[in-house]
């Protein structure tokens, strides 16, 4: 029988029954929200796997999570990711559509990451900086990739403001203003994920993917943190641009 290690005072330590937790002792100048959110990284598994297997952060397993389930990050599949820094979900999109060609025998997928800022590069990916809210964006994607692609997701969170209500409605522009790039990109068929919070002000982005995709589902990854209000949406199956404006002309009639 394996024994408990023992203490100088002779009682266990009782590490053989519970992970030791890490602990930070606060130092001077560092507030006690700072202490808190490090103790968290430290102690977090999904921060301590992503260091081991070579993802640039946890929320890279959040779009393996969603993937497992759904299936859209397919080889030989075009992606686009919005407001890709640090880059995980691209690293995550690289190897699963094989966009390095790894894979003998598989189709190989294209990989391009859109981000304001200046993302370090990733085997495999293509990287541009760049606001796709801008003037013309849908077309220099588009460009870019060679045609149009088979999925867009985006991992973005609008700037906090410490206001939960205003928080959540600017995601949902956010969110909203990706779903309009996704439909003047994404192949019919194609589908979109995007990072949401929940809230009651996503009514209408809701109903505007309904109208655009076959399927549109909500969904929370284990990788989420439990107190984070944040989910997913994922969309599957996009009808198109020029069936949408037939179906919409098909009801003006």
């Amino acid at each position: 029988m394996t024994k408990q290690p023992i203490s100088r005072s002779g009682k266990t330590s009782g590490r053989g029954q519970r992970d030791l937790k890490v602990r930070v002792k606060t130092a001077k100048g560092r507030k006690m929200s700072s202490k808190l959110w490090l103790e968290r990284q430290l102690n977090d598994p999904y921060v301590v796997r992503a260091r081991r297997e070579g993802y640039r952060g946890r929320a890279a397993y959040k779009i393996l999570e969603l993937d497992d389930k759904y299936r859209f990050l397919v080889p030989g599949a075009r992606v686009v990711d919005l407001g890709c820094a640090p880059g995980g979900w691209c690293q995550v999109a690289v190897a699963r559509v094989n966009a390095l060609g790894e894979k003998s025998g598989k189709s190989v997928g294209r990989v391009l990451g859109l981000d304001l800022q200046e993302v370090d590069p990733i085997a495999g990916a293509e990287i541009h900086q760049l606001d796709f809210l801008s003037e013309g964006a849908d077309d220099l994607v588009k460009g870019w990739l060679g045609g149009p692609a088979d999925v867009v997701m985006s991992d973005m969170a609008a700037s906090a403001s410490g206001h939960k209500g205003t928080d959540h409605i600017r995601i949902v522009a956010l969110v909203e203003a990706a779903a309009q790039l996704a439909f003047d990109v994404l192949e019919p068929g194609g589908t979109f994920v995007a990072k949401v919070l929940a809230g009651g002000a996503e009514n209408d982005m809701q109903t505007m993917l309904k109208k655009n995709f076959t399927k549109v589902v909500n969904v929370k990854p284990p990788a989420s943190r439990s107190d984070s209000s944040e989910k997913f949406v994922v969309a599957t199956c996009f009808h198109g641009r020029g069936i949408q404006a037939e179906a919409g002309e098909a009801d003006d009639s």
